[in-house]
């Protein structure tokens, strides 16, 4: 029989890292019909959870953040088939996944890829949803197409990296550090380049022999914004996925139309079901053959569930690469890398 009540990290208010406190009889969810229970076994940290943290509570429907997990199913809903009971599963969750269970429609409750661990696991569907949708649903890249990913040592972009290089596509990244720009190039990236290079254009587009970026992701509000567009290649699209707290950007038209150029962003925990679950049947049709294999998450360090609030510091210092994890139901080494 399943308890009724679960060990969960919950957002007390808005604040810093110290508001995440550890409630041990916190309700389990209860599936709806189209959804499954899954025991949480590991869980992945994002910003976004950050992010949901500082704003408190109220912003969110779900005060225990996190949107990824790998576990096993414990109970479906009155429209899932009996025969997943006991599945392993990695499953894009609407928060809820820093606990011992977790809901999850049952569309997006996929197949643990074969060889991964429970944390490797858990550490792919965020940045999986996030890759595939911005490069292929948002920026529509096509075969022949290059793409530049700012941050591409982030738990999205080593990711994303890896999926575009198997899929044929040439990849470029930007990132802060040698330490990141040496992690981008080992995951299959044909340049790296410093995002803080005043040069960065100029390098970007000596790069690509001239062409320019087809497609690029980024992940800073649009920080770097006129050199996106001076490094843009004809009709070149870029996908945004921070909106800064609320930033306002400023666009310089004349490089918009200059070069017949897209601005796109979106908020994946908000887009509707409908979508994800058509993202969901692309990524197992396409790239699940490719994980364990061509795809493989770096996990830079591992907390157990309590000390999620030092998984959120260690998120906020922008020091890490690849993915920060919470082991919940299996034996995880401590803020180390795995």
């Amino acid at each position: 029989m399943l308890p009724t009540t679960q060990s969960a990290i919950v957002i007390a208010a808005a604040g810093g890292p110290e508001v995440l406190t550890e409630q041990d009889r916190w309700p389990v969810p209860v599936p709806g019909a189209d959804d499954v229970l899954i025991e949480v076994m590991a869980a992945g940290v994002n910003r976004h959870d950050c992010n949901q943290r500082k704003a408190g509570p109220r912003h969110e429907p779900n005060p225990v953040p996190g949107l990824e997990a790998a576990g096993r199913i414990v109970a479906c809903g009155a429209n899932v088939p009996r025969h997943r009971l006991g599945e392993r599963v990695i499953a894009l969750t609407d928060g809820g996944s820093y606990a011992h269970y977790v809901i999850a429609p049952a569309e997006l409750a996929m197949p643990m890829p074969d060889g991964l661990t429970w944390l490797a696991g858990a550490a792919l569907p965020e940045a999986l949803f996030t890759a595939w949708f911005n490069f292929h649903a948002l920026m529509r890249l096509a075969p022949g197409e290059n793409a530049l990913i700012h941050g591409g040592a982030s738990g999205v972009g080593t990711i994303a990296i890896q999926m575009l290089s198997a899929l044929g596509h040439t990849v470029y990244a930007t990132a802060g550090t040698p330490e990141k720009r040496r992690a981008a190039a080992d995951l299959g990236c044909a340049a790296t380049f410093d995002y803080n290079d005043p040069d960065l254009a100029e390098k970007v587009k000596a790069a690509t022999d001239g062409r320019g970026i087809d497609t690029l992701l980024d992940t800073s509000a649009g920080a770097h914004l006129e050199a996106d567009l001076a490094m843009l290649a004809m009709g070149g699209r870029i996908a945004h996925l921070s909106a800064g707290g609320g930033k306002t950007l400023a666009v310089p038209l004349r490089s918009v139309m200059a070069r017949r150029a897209s601005i796109t962003g979106a908020f994946l925990r908000s887009t509707p079901l409908a979508i994800k679950k058509k993202l969901a049947s692309e990524l197992r049709e396409q790239i699940w053959p490719l994980l364990g294999r061509r795809i493989m998450p770096r996990i830079e360090a591992t907390y157990p569930l309590a000390a999620a609030a030092d998984a959120h510091r260690q998120m906020e210092r922008n020091s890490h690469i690849g993915k920060i994890m919470l082991a919940v139901g299996c034996e995880g080494p401590s803020a180390s890398p795995y």
